[in-house]
């Protein structure tokens, strides 16, 4: 019935499904969270999953982190002042501070070497147990306590042994060649060894105790040799046992005395070692500072260079659009004048006594002097004489040099006289056309006339005959 029950309850532990940390790219060494518990991981003795680190031995410290559990059975995660910190979701956790961690988590111990991933990485998941019952790693705890128990028991027996008895007949151990060993200081675990070994204070503390235990010693010998002569084969035996424990722990105390100087020197040395490092990384740093501060004054000095050259360049210039804008204006001006000097003679020299314009398809008569074609028509359907010297016309020429300058000397006036002389020119030719169609017509009919007339005479003459 017994058996029943058991059977029965494992496989209902191994149905439940439980937390556990996953060990992300291995199928193996996962960590399960126990329900009501505070889980603690680290790489020292006392903990529930030691971690060690083969490639960085001090990756995880002494006690790394704890998870625990809370009432609404959610867990948490807290780091116990480690040297690498816990990362979850790749954020460093404050430290003492309890975090809420959920399923699908990542949880990172340690950092990264360089070169490699993180070694302590997990994923908080939650599966039933018989799914992963296989992949879990073992508590550490047991074990932890067990071997605490063995380095307690040696270390409480060298404490009764080194005990001064208070009775009389003092009592002795006795200690062969080969237990020699027991006379040591107690074995402690590797985390408590190194602390001994590098802490100054417990070499002061194990001396002393070695100089209680060697006057104890000697007076145990003088007090045995104080007694009266009995038994003397056995209390030659006592003495010689305690002379030997007594050269024992001479030998101990300078050993100690040893490794207390040999500790001193190092640190001594190492201290030394360390100014030096400083001095030499403040002397790098300084020079780097001082490399830095030649390269900021050599970019500086270039930066004034190019500066100075692009304001001498800018100068430069500035000078030659100040050149270019006066002789822009002296051209402006000369030819403002030239335009001026042309005006004049064109409204002196070349313009129309009877239209008051610049000829327009000049012409010139038999007493030298010019006018329009256009105009000179005009006047001599009037009278047909000079208008200037009143001398009679006999011939008009065309002076086609004449239009051709007046024609040049227009291009370089203003876009108004342009504009006017070209509505002239197109005026006069408009009116040039009008007067050749009345010349044709007013031809057409007078020859009309003129055959009608000889007509009618030719008429008479018949009928007269």
């Amino acid at each position: 019935m017994d058996n029943a029950c058991t059977d029965l309850a494992a496989s209902e532990e191994e149905d439940t499904e439980v937390f556990c940390l996953m060990r992300v790219g291995k199928s193996s060494d996962w960590l399960r969270l126990f329900e009501n518990s505070e889980v603690t991981i680290g790489r020292g003795a006392d903990v529930t999953y030691q971690l060690l680190s083969p490639s960085c031995p001090l990756m995880i410290s002494r006690l790394h982190c704890s998870f625990k559990q809370r009432e609404d059975g959610q867990w948490t995660v807290t780091d116990r002042k480690s040297l690498n910190g816990v990362w979850v979701n790749h954020c460093r956790l404050a430290a003492e501070k309890a975090h809420l961690i959920m399923p699908g988590d990542s949880i990172q111990l340690g950092v990264a070497v360089t070169g490699n991933d993180v070694e302590f990485d997990y994923t908080l998941v939650h599966r039933p147990l018989k799914d992963i019952k296989s992949v879990l790693a073992k508590p550490y705890s047991d074990t932890g306590t067990k071997a605490a128990h063995i380095f307690k028991k040696p270390k409480r027996k060298m404490t009764e042994e080194m005990e001064p008895s208070t009775s009389s007949k003092p009592k002795l151990y006795r200690c062969s060649g080969t237990d020699k060993s027991t006379a040591r200081s107690c074995p402690l675990p590797p985390t408590e060894a190194q602390q001994h070994l590098y802490c100054p204070s417990r070499f002061s503390q194990n001396i002393l105790m070695l100089r209680e235990q060697v006057d104890s010693t000697e007076r145990q010998v003088a007090s045995l040799e104080s007694q009266p002569r009995q038994n003397t084969h056995l209390r030659e035996e006592q003495v010689r046992e305690l002379q030997n424990q007594l050269e024992m722990l001479r030998a101990k105390m300078d050993k100690m005395k040893t490794l207390e100087k040999s500790f001193n020197k190092a640190k001594r040395q190492l201290e030394v070692r360390q100014l030096f490092k400083t001095q030499q990384q403040e002397e790098h740093l300084k020079k780097q500072l001082e490399d830095a501060l030649q390269e900021q004054k050599k970019v500086i000095d270039e930066l004034a260079m190019s500066r100075q050259g692009f304001e001498e360049m800018l100068l430069a210039k500035n000078k030659e659009l100040e050149l270019t804008k006066e002789e822009k204006e002296k051209a402006r001006a000369q030819k403002e004048e030239v335009v001026t000097q042309v005006t004049e003679v064109l409204e002196n020299e070349l313009q129309c006594i009877i239209c008051s314009e610049l000829f327009i398809e000049a012409v010139i008569l038999n007493c030298a002097h010019g006018f329009c074609r256009h105009c000179i028509q005009q006047w001599r359907k009037k009278k047909d004489e000079c208008p200037i010297c009143r001398q009679a016309i006999q011939s008009q020429t065309r002076c086609l040099a004449l239009d051709n300058c007046i024609d040049r000397m227009v291009e370089n006036l203003s876009l108004e006289m342009k504009t006017r002389r070209e509505e002239l020119v197109n005026e006069r030719k408009g009116e040039r056309c009008v007067c050749q169609l009345y010349f044709n017509y007013e031809f057409k009919i007078r020859i009309s006339w003129k055959h009608k007339f000889s007509f009618i005479c030719s008429l008479k003459t018949c009928t007269k005959a």
